[in-house]
């Protein structure tokens, strides 16, 4: 992603996000008092705060979908370093949520923002309308570069994840646009003849394909996964501080730990 901060050329610190003084604490153009705490949902102050504006009922809808289906994963590696990180350090439950979070990447949970600049690739190549034919053509380019296509397939999911169709659903039942749940679907009709593999859509490909027929950026789209993310790591931790789990992960590990190095060198003149 390319960014439009250069080094040296800003010299003034600006922000259209908020402000205050000391009467009034301003966000996004409205009163942060008056117009926000206790009258509008976190889901539609997130989305206030990233886009600068109030979502629909249906874009708040299917953000809030997204968030819930993403929240909690299980056992996975970044809620492994953040009990760990917990059970070292039971003091810093802003360290532990921080381990878990620094662990988002291309393969956990930053799949989604590519996924959505697969598509929307995908939508800038079908303005033709033959949505297909972009899909193939992508998918060729992406595949030949050596290139994963992101949010599809799954280790336990061999169907379609199961979250899939219900966020479509929920962004049917929203009345957003549905554009790019057609590329998704689309995508994954090209890829077996294209990859080799018959890989089906998994819940990384579903979060943008639903959040980009709304008002919600496409910058934005790691976020969303972030966010929800942290949800399920202060759930964790809560229960990592009564029924601890961190030390058990990391004590199972030495367990199975092979050791492929060298072995240390017998020393002669001794029996």
């Amino acid at each position: 992603m390319s960014s439009i901060n250069k080094i040296g050329k800003s010299t003034v610190p600006r922000t259209a996000i908020s402000t205050h003084d000391e009467h009034s604490i301003t966000v996004r153009g409205e009163d942060l008092c008056r117009d926000l705490i206790g009258r509008i949902s976190f889901t539609d102050y997130f989305s206030l705060l990233v886009t600068g504006q109030r979502p629909t009922p249906a874009d708040a809808a299917v953000l809030d979908a997204t968030l819930v289906a993403i929240a909690e994963h299980g056992l996975v590696p970044s809620v492994q370093a953040s009990r760990m990180t917990y059970a070292a350090a039971p003091d810093a439950l802003q360290g532990a949520v921080a381990a878990g979070i620094l662990g988002c990447g291309s393969v956990i949970l930053g799949a989604s923002e590519t996924a959505g600049r697969l598509f929307t690739e995908v939508n800038e190549q079908a303005k033709s309308g033959d949505v297909p034919k972009a899909a193939r053509d992508v998918v060729g380019r992406w595949h030949a570069a050596g290139l994963a296509i992101p949010g599809y397939g799954h280790p336990l999911h061999k169907e379609r994840d199961p979250r899939v169709a219900r966020l479509f659903a929920v962004a049917k039942e929203a009345g957003t646009s549905l554009r790019f749940v057609e590329i998704a679907e689309a995508v994954e009709q090209v890829i077996p003849g294209v990859v080799g593999k018959d890989l089906r859509l998994n819940v990384s490909a579903a979060i943008p394909a639903v959040l980009l027929g709304t008002n919600f950026p496409l910058r934005g789209l790691r976020g969303v996964p972030i966010l929800a993310r942290t949800a399920g790591l202060i759930a964790h931790l809560c229960e990592e501080a009564v029924n601890p789990s961190g030390f058990a992960l990391s004590y199972q590990a030495t367990r199975e730990l092979v050791y492929e190095g060298k072995p240390v060198p017998v020393r002669g003149g001794r029996e």
